[in-house]
C-alpha cells in the first residue's frame, strides 16, 4: 500500500510539475528559413500539392500601424488616395464600367484605387471609406454575367482582355478576409470556371495580361487554398502556359518598368505548384539581371523611366511610381513563397529610400518619375533624357492615370506585412515597424504583439507580449545583413548568442503577459560603390540611404496646365485645391563625396536629431539623422540640354575646394544627389 501510494503521489503531483517546467523550456536557434514541416492550423496557407508557404500574412486588419507609417495612412486617407473618386474622371460614377453595363471609363483605374483604398479603409477601420468601397465591390458582384464572366468587356482582336479582372480580383479577396462575405468564393469560382473555357488561343494574348498572369495565378492559388476545387490547379498550368516567359537566361519578355517588377515572380509562383527549381532561381535571375543592367544605383531599384533602353544607365534615369509599389508588393509576396530575408531587406530598401520621395509630404501629388539623381522636379518635356515625352517629373494629382490610381497599394500593404504567422503556428517579424499584430498562436490562442521602434531610424525594436495566459510559440526575428553585433534580450536578460545576418533568430518559449524582447540592430555607416557608373559612391547607413540636402523651392501651378493628356477631372472638381508642385534647387548639388582612401568614413559625423513631432520623418527639415560629410563641386556638372542633371563625370574631372556638405535620408530628399562622384584623397 505505502509503494502504491507513493506511485499514486508522483503520477499525481511530480509528473504534472516536471510537464510543466518543460513547457517553460526556452530553445533558442538561429535558422534560414521558418520551418515549414508542420502546417499552421490558425490561417489559411498553401494545401498540397502547392509547396507551403514559409511566411503566411495574416488577414486585412489584423495589423494596426503605428508611428511614422501609421502617420502615412493618415496622409493617404486626408490626401490623394482619400479623395480621388471625387476628383479623378475616372472614377466617376456616372457611367462607369465598373457600375454601368456598356459604361465608358474605369476600366483599370477603378480597381488599381481600390486595390489600395479598400485594404486603407479596412486597416484603419473608416467607416466612410469602408461604405465608399463597398459601392464598387458591389458594383463588381451585380456585373457578373452567367457564363462566369464579371466587369467591364474589353476586347482587343476578338479577345477578352483580362488585366483589369485580375486586379480586381486582388481587391474581392482583400474584402473578403475583411467581411468573409461568400458572395466573393463564389464569383471567384465562376470566373475562373470561366477563363476555363477560353481556348489557349484566346487567353492572355494582350500585352499586359501577357506581361502580367503571375497576379492571376496568384489569384487562382488563393481561391484553391479555401476550396480545394482540383481544376483550379489546372488553370494555374494554363495560366503559366499563356503568360510571358520570365525564365530567360538573357533577356526579358519586354523592358517595361512595371512589368519587370510584376511579372519578375510569376516562375517562383509557378515553382509553388511544381517545385521544380529552376523557376524559382529563374524570378532571382530577372531580378539580378535587370539590375546588372539598369540598376547600378541606389534605393533598390532601376533606371527605366518606364521602358529601360540601352545606354541610359545613369543615376538620372529613374523609375514609375506603379513600379515602386509593385516591386514593393512582389517583394512581399517573394518573402511569403521564399522565407528568404533578402526581400525583406529589398522591400525595406525601396520603401524607406525611394517610395517616399515621389509623393508630396502631405500625399496630395505624386510624380510620375523618381530618379536617385534628380536636381529638378518640373512639367518641362525632358525626352529623351527620360524615355516619356511630357511633363513627367513634377508632382502632380493627375499625372499620369495608372500612377494617379495605383499608388494608393503602397503603404497598406507594406503595413500588412509587418508581421506574418509562421508555419509551425508562431509568428515571424520580417519588415520591421511600430505596429500592434492580433495573432492567433499555438493551438488558436489569440495574442497581441506590440511593436514598438523608430526604425529605420533607431536601432532599437521592442515587442511586447500581450494575452490572457500563458502559451508556448516559436517567435522569429530578422537579422538584416547590413548589420553586426545584433542582440537580443528576453526580459531584460541578452541571449548569449552570434546573430548572423540574412537569417532569424527563433526562440521558443511560454510567453505570458508582459513578456518583453528588446533586440538591436547595430547601424554603422558604409559606402557603395557603383563601379559600372563611373565608380560612383552611395553612402548607408543601416537600412538607409543618404543624399545630398538641396534646399528645395516649391512652386505651385496649375494642375489643369501641367497634366498630361490622359488626365481628366471630374465635373465640379476644384482643381486650386489640389495643385501641381514644381520643386526646384536653391543650393548647389554638384559635389563629390572626398573619401578617406584608408578611411573612408573618417571625416563623416552622423548626427541624431530630435524626433518630429508630427510623426513624419521624410522631409529636409524634420529627418532625425543627417551625416557631416565632406565634399568638392564639380563645376563642369550642370543639367544637360534636356534640362535633366547630367551625367555622373569622370572621376579626373577638375574638382573645387573641400567643403563641410551635410547628407539626409535619401526618402526625405525630393531633390537629391544620392550616386556621387568620388574625390579620394
Amino acid at each position: 500500500m505505502r509503494y502504491l501510494g507513493l506511485v499514486l503521489f508522483i503520477w499525481v503531483v511530480l509528473l504534472p510539475a516536471c510537464a510543466g517546467s518543460s513547457n517553460n523550456v526556452q530553445t533558442v536557434r538561429v535558422v534560414d528559413r521558418p520551418d515549414t514541416h508542420v502546417l499552421n492550423s490558425n490561417y489559411v496557407s498553401n494545401r498540397p500539392p502547392l509547396l507551403p508557404l514559409h511566411l503566411i500574412k495574416l488577414p486585412v486588419g489584423s495589423i494596426q500601424p503605428e508611428g511614422w507609417v501609421k502617420k502615412y495612412l493618415d496622409l493617404q486617407r486626408d490626401g490623394l488616395t482619400g479623395h480621388l473618386n471625387e476628383i479623378s474622371a475616372w472614377l466617376d460614377k456616372k457611367n462607369n464600367a465598373w457600375l454601368s453595363k456598356g459604361g465608358d471609363h474605369g476600366w483599370e483605374e477603378v480597381p488599381y484605387w481600390l486595390k489600395g483604398y479598400g485594404d486603407l479603409a479596412y486597416i484603419l477601420g473608416d467607416p466612410i471609406m469602408i461604405a465608399e468601397a463597398k459601392v464598387w465591390l458591389e458594383g463588381v458582384f451585380a456585373s457578373q454575367q452567367p457564363d462566369g464572366y464579371f466587369g467591364p468587356v474589353n476586347e482587343h482582336n476578338g479577345k477578352r482582355e483580362l488585366w483589369a479582372q485580375m486586379i480586381m480580383l486582388w481587391c474581392l479577396q482583400s474584402y473578403y478576409e475583411y467581411s468573409h462575405d461568400q458572395r466573393v468564393i463564389e464569383l471567384m469560382t465562376n470566373y475562373f470556371r470561366w477563363e476555363m473555357s477560353v481556348p489557349d488561343r484566346s487567353f492572355l494574348k494582350d500585352y499586359w495580361e501577357n506581361s502580367r498572369g503571375g497576379d492571376n495565378l496568384l489569384s487562382v492559388y488563393w481561391l484553391y487554398n479555401r476550396t480545394g476545387d482540383q481544376f483550379l490547379l489546372d488553370l494555374a498550368k494554363k495560366i503559366h502556359r499563356n503568360t510571358a516567359d520570365w525564365t530567360q537566361s538573357c533577356s526579358l519578355p519586354n523592358w517595361h518598368n512595371v512589368n519587370i517588377a510584376q511579372g519578375f515572380r510569376e516562375p517562383a509562383t509557378y515553382y509553388m505548384l511544381t517545385g521544380d527549381s529552376t523557376l524559382l532561381r529563374a524570378s532571382y535571375h530577372v531580378h539580378n539581371l535587370v539590375r546588372r543592367i539598369f540598376g547600378q544605383v541606389p534605393g533598390g531599384m532601376f533606371g527605366a523611366d518606364e521602358v529601360a533602353r540601352l545606354g541610359y544607365i545613369d543615376p538620372r534615369q529613374g523609375i514609375e511610381t506603379c513600379g515602386i509599389v509593385e516591386q514593393m508588393a512582389s517583394d512581399e509576396v517573394m518573402l511569403g513563397m521564399t522565407g528568404d530575408p533578402f526581400w525583406a531587406e529589398h522591400c525595406e530598401n525601396v520603401a524607406f529610400n525611394t517610395y517616399p520621395a515621389a509623393v508630396m509630404p502631405d500625399f496630395k501629388a505624386l510624380r510620375y518619375i523618381t530618379c536617385p539623381n534628380q536636381t529638378v522636379s518640373d512639367s518641362e518635356n525632358h525626352y529623351p533624357g527620360i524615355y516619356n515625352k511630357g511633363p513627367f517629373l513634377s508632382m502632380n494629382p493627375f499625372s499620369s492615370r495608372c500612377c494617379q490610381h495605383n499608388h494608393a497599394q503602397g503603404w497598406p500593404y507594406f503595413s500588412e506585412h509587418l508581421m506574418f504567422a509562421s508555419p509551425d503556428n508562431g509568428v515571424a517579424a520580417a519588415i520591421y515597424s511600430a505596429c500592434k499584430a492580433n495573432v492567433k498562436v499555438g493551438n488558436g490562442e489569440r495574442v497581441v504583439i506590440h511593436e514598438q521602434t523608430q526604425y529605420p531610424f533607431d536601432d532599437c525594436i521592442s515587442f511586447t507580449v500581450k494575452s490572457d495566459k500563458p502559451v508556448r510559440f516559436p517567435f522569429y526575428f530578422r537579422i538584416p545583413l547590413w548589420t553586426s553585433g545584433a542582440k537580443l534580450s528576453i526580459n531584460k536578460k541578452n541571449l548569449q548568442l552570434n546573430l548572423v545576418g540574412g537569417k532569424y533568430v527563433c526562440v521558443t518559449r511560454e510567453w505570458k503577459e508582459g513578456d518583453e524582447v528588446r533586440l538591436i540592430l547595430p547601424m554603422s555607416l558604409s559606402f557603395q560603390t557603383w563601379q559600372i557608373n563611373k565608380n560612383s559612391v552611395s553612402v548607408n547607413y543601416g537600412p538607409l540611404t543618404f543624399s545630398l540636402k538641396i534646399d528645395e523651392r516649391y512652386v505651385q501651378r496649375d494642375s489643369r496646365e501641367t497634366a498630361i493628356g490622359d488626365s481628366k477631372w471630374q465635373d465640379g472638381a476644384d482643381p486650386s485645391k489640389w495643385p501641381t508642385t514644381e520643386i526646384y534647387p536653391d543650393s548647389p548639388w554638384n559635389y563629390a563625396l572626398v573619401l578617406k582612401k584608408e578611411a573612408p568614413a573618417a571625416n563623416f559625423r552622423v548626427i541624431h536629431k530630435k524626433w518630429p513631432q508630427d510623426d513624419f520623418p521624410f522631409t529636409i527639415d524634420k529627418a532625425p539623422i543627417e551625416i557631416e560629410a565632406w565634399g568638392r563641386k564639380v563645376p563642369t556638372w550642370k543639367n544637360d540640354s534636356t534640362g535633366l542633371c547630367g551625367v555622373l563625370p569622370d572621376s579626373d574631372e577638375p574638382k573645387g575646394k573641400i567643403e563641410k556638405i551635410t547628407l539626409i535620408p535619401m526618402g526625405a530628399a525630393r531633390l537629391r544627389i544620392s550616386a556621387f562622384p568620388a574625390s579620394r584623397e
